[in-house]
């Protein structure tokens, strides 16, 4: 054992700035699948090919952004670039992974209001719908794998699947259930004398971890915490003044910059508990877009890589496209203004909230309910799959008779190239658009 842990010991090294940016900025561009595949690229190459975070760490961590407002995934990229390299790491990390969706659904949001939904690109969508099918359910596979490790977290994900697919309770529900039941589980197993045994590495192994031994937990400070506060108010407040006092049409601008703020923090559970709210408020109270546009740019949005809450840049795009007579500029600016408030408040949870999150890792009973948190999210997003599986293979009713088989055949081969050969992420989404204008040539 003590020969074991002085090999890996010796494996493990610090790693460089320089590398990890490059990993930040190629996760950015390769990270399709939403929460599940951008988690899975994470872990695959910090975990299981670098080894600079520890598999504990990893989850650890991911359980506490869970319970945060917003993209879980975009916060955990902050978090762990925090904890590599520091404020520049964090920022550098949570930047390169939402700059490159934000790039791409700005091209798609152009190529959509100039061409519109032309038969090329639903071609193209019907083969990339599939695959992102087939890497949410591989996704979903590898992160079950890793967080459900007792019967009680099999229950509690067989729990919150069933009652977020046929009961249609909201996540932010299901998890304050998941939170109070788990408490109330680990004391009475506390009490009983049971010990909760899960799945760790050895402490020694796990202190040579370089995210371990970088740096101390930092302390609490009331003075730090304030500055933080109002740097990060300030930074929300500069942009609306001047959105407010020198773009046109101010109220527009006022009702945009605070529906998105507030949007913010309303993604407990994933960016399926925002975008029906923002998709109610902006196509029947404020109409800025159609319901038709909102479905196409939740299309868009999922064949993009980054957090699929990037939709909601697509939605500010079209505001200012739709307001402004159809300006392309005013459509930047709503599209940037949107990208703004949404993730700002990401990188202002992680760095405020760190030392908070640092201090629950060491509460095994914390620690206990964060990951029934986890499996309840993964049964979560196994509801997920069935929401986007009966919207792709059965688009029109979901009867057999409705069932798009081309569409099922890709799912297949998707499913058996990531299981049988591993292949990646882009070369599978490459693979599908070659499908997908195949499927064209032959209409």
């Amino acid at each position: 054992m003590g020969e074991k842990i002085s090999v890996e010991r010796n494996e493990l090294r610090t790693p460089d700035f320089r590398e990890a940016l490059r990993f930040w900025f190629i996760l950015g561009w390769i990270s399709f699948g939403g929460t599940t595949g951008h988690i899975t690229l994470m872990h695959d190459f910090l975990v299981d090919k670098k080894k600079w975070v520890s598999n504990k760490k990893f989850f650890q961590a991911l359980n506490a952004c869970m319970l945060l407002p917003g993209p879980e995934a975009h916060q955990l990229t902050i978090y762990l670039g925090w904890k590599l390299h520091g404020l520049k790491g964090g920022i550098l990390a949570g930047l390169f992974f939402i700059l490159p969706s934000l790039f791409i659904i700005f091209g798609l949001s152009l190529v959509y209001v100039y061409f519109g939904n032309s038969t090329i690109l639903s071609a193209l969508f019907s083969g990339l719908k599939p695959a992102v099918l087939a890497i949410v359910l591989f996704a979903t596979y590898k992160v079950g794998q890793k967080s459900l490790l007792s019967a009680w977290h099999y229950i509690v994900a067989l729990a919150a699947f069933s009652l977020s697919y046929f009961v249609k309770i909201p996540m932010p529900w299901i998890i304050l259930g998941v939170i109070v039941g788990g408490f109330i589980l680990y004391f009475l197993k506390t009490k009983k004398g049971t010990a909760i045994v899960e799945k760790e590495e050895a402490k020694d192994v796990e202190e040579c971890y370089p995210i371990n031994s970088l740096e101390k937990v930092p302390p609490i400070s009331v003075r730090t915490t304030c500055l933080q506060l109002s740097t990060f108010f300030l930074l929300w407040l500069g942009p609306f003044i001047f959105l407010y006092v020198f773009m046109p049409d101010a109220a527009f601008w006022k009702e945009l910059s605070f529906l998105f703020t507030r949007s913010a923090y309303f993604t407990i559970g994933g960016s399926y508990t925002v975008i029906p709210y923002i998709a109610g408020l902006v196509t029947e109270k404020f109409f800025w877009l159609t319901k038709m546009q909102m479905i196409d740019g939740f299309a868009l949005a999922e064949t993009t890589p980054g957090p699929l809450v990037i939709v909601l840049a697509y939605v500010g795009f079209m505001a200012g496209f739709n307001h402004f007579d159809h300006s392309y500029v005013m459509a930047t600016v709503g599209l940037t203004a949107t990208a703004y408030f949404t993730f700002l408040q990401n990188f202002a949870l992680i760095f405020v909230g760190a030392p908070l999150i640092e201090r629950s890792q060491k509460n095994t009973a914390i620690q206990y309910v964060l990951s029934l948190v986890t499996a309840s999210v993964v049964g979560v997003i196994v509801n997920l799959a069935f929401y986007l599986g009966q919207g792709i293979l059965f688009p029109k009713a979901f009867v057999v008779a409705e069932l798009d088989w081309r569409a099922l055949l890709w799912v297949a081969v998707s499913i058996f190239l990531l299981f049988r050969y591993r292949i990646g992420m882009l070369q599978l989404i490459l693979l599908s658009l070659l499908y997908g204008f195949l499927l064209y040539l032959l209409s």
